[in-house]
């Protein structure tokens, strides 16, 4: 057996630290004990189907086979090596995973004083809520984002998750976010790819860069809701083992290039932000991409810049060049780089930069090493900014 985790809070040089990136793995009752009498049977829950414990919807349809929670981290405090986790249940994994006193204690252990949570079950995106009737939906969001404020409160306003939105339907999304808001959660999760779905009458819903969100937008530039673009934040993006790899390469090495594309697959959301010139119409709002590391976009700044002024340019004119968009409406954040860090970190831009565990997913950071030392070529200004100040700005957090 692995020996226990040892955290160590000197890792951070005794800063603030904020954690932008965890996930909660839903307790099973989460739906059930909130819900009202007409949907208790009905909203998520956890039964057995054909001898399998599974998380289900309306009854029998199945949104996690297995009902396999998404933790590496065990009871004991050690991690399972690879993918062991699937093969593991709720009861097994550490409390911190669940439940918020224990989540606290454990950040008090690693020196974290705030983090943002993300859910599990209904997509990274709430991409899941579309396998049933709109009231269900409706009814699954709503009642998520009230467990959502109760662990906010319950935390002493130290967790802060990011609520889910009806994304199906602009009017619902513009009032979900204004209950969030007065409920106290500091930002929103969304579907990056909400004209996927066929609506009943046959027809699709607009990309995110259409005019038809324009309520959606102007609710959150009001009420200072940054939007959260996690990775796998739909149906389409959520490849974890599927085309990416080739047939021929073992499940484990498919399941490694898989969420390695992930990462860079958010370019493509950040890249279609950018040019459907939505931030000219909405200059104050606030993206973050999430989970998706942050090596990759110098790059993809850079060759959208070029692109743009070789092919798009005569077509659509935006305000500024692409890049700036990154620059005064985007953040990104990292777990795992290491490799020249402090250059990386300057190249996409020291004010935005955020720092996340991704705890308790399979490639969490989780012992964090020195990051101090990681971000040893920074500057103390630049290092607080990283490790917390970014985030504190960004999120309304009191640190």
């Amino acid at each position: 057996m692995n020996k226990p985790i040892l955290n160590n809070p000197a890792v951070f040089g005794g800063r603030k630290v904020i954690d932008v990136d965890t996930h909660l793995v839903e307790p099973h009752d989460l739906w059930t004990k909130r819900a009202p009498a007409k949907f208790k049977d009905r909203v998520p829950q956890v039964k057995v189907i054909d001898g399998v414990r599974s998380w289900v919807i309306d009854g029998d349809k199945i949104l996690l086979k297995g009902a396999i929670p998404a933790s590496t981290v065990t009871k004991e405090n050690t991690k399972w090596p690879g993918l062991e986790f699937i093969n593991h249940q709720f009861e097994e994994v550490h409390p911190a995973s669940h439940s918020t006193r224990e989540r606290v204690l454990m950040m008090d252990d690693m020196g974290i004083s705030a983090q943002i949570l993300y859910p599990n079950i209904l997509g990274f995106g709430g991409q899941n809520a579309v396998k049933v009737d709109e009231e269900l939906r409706l009814i699954s969001v709503q009642l998520f984002n009230d467990a959502m404020a109760e662990i906010q409160r319950d935390s002493g306003e130290r967790i802060f998750p990011m609520a889910l939105i009806p994304w199906w339907d602009v009017d619902l999304s513009v009032a979900e976010i204004e209950r969030a808001h007065r409920m106290g959660l500091k930002g929103i999760n969304i579907n990056s790819d909400p004209h996927y779905l066929i609506r009943a009458d046959g027809s699709r819903l607009p990309d995110l860069g259409q005019d038809h969100w324009a309520p959606m937008w102007e609710a959150c530039v009001a009420y200072d809701m940054p939007v959260n673009f996690h990775i796998g934040a739909s149906e389409q993006s959520m490849d974890f083992v599927g085309a990416q790899g080739w047939p021929g390469l073992h499940y484990d090495m498919r399941a490694a290039l898989g969420g390695a594309m992930l990462f860079i697959n958010n370019g493509r959301v950040m890249g279609n932000l950018i040019l459907s010139g939505l931030l000219d119409r909405f200059p104050k709002l606030k993206f973050v991409s999430v989970e998706s590391g942050i090596g990759w976009i110098p790059f993809l700044l850079e060759a959208i810049d070029y692109e743009y002024k070789e092919t798009g340019a005569n077509v659509a004119k935006l305000q500024r060049l692409p890049s700036e968009y990154f620059t005064t409406n985007f953040h990104a954040c990292f777990w795992f780089e290491r490799r020249d860090l402090t250059r990386q970190i300057r190249s996409v831009g020291v004010d935005n930069v955020l720092f996340e565990t991704d705890f308790p997913h399979p490639v969490c950071l989780y012992p964090v090493d020195d990051m101090d030392k990681a971000m040893a070529g920074l500057t103390e200004e630049e290092k607080v900014k990283v490790l917390s100040g970014n985030a504190a700005k960004l999120y309304n957090i009191a640190v």
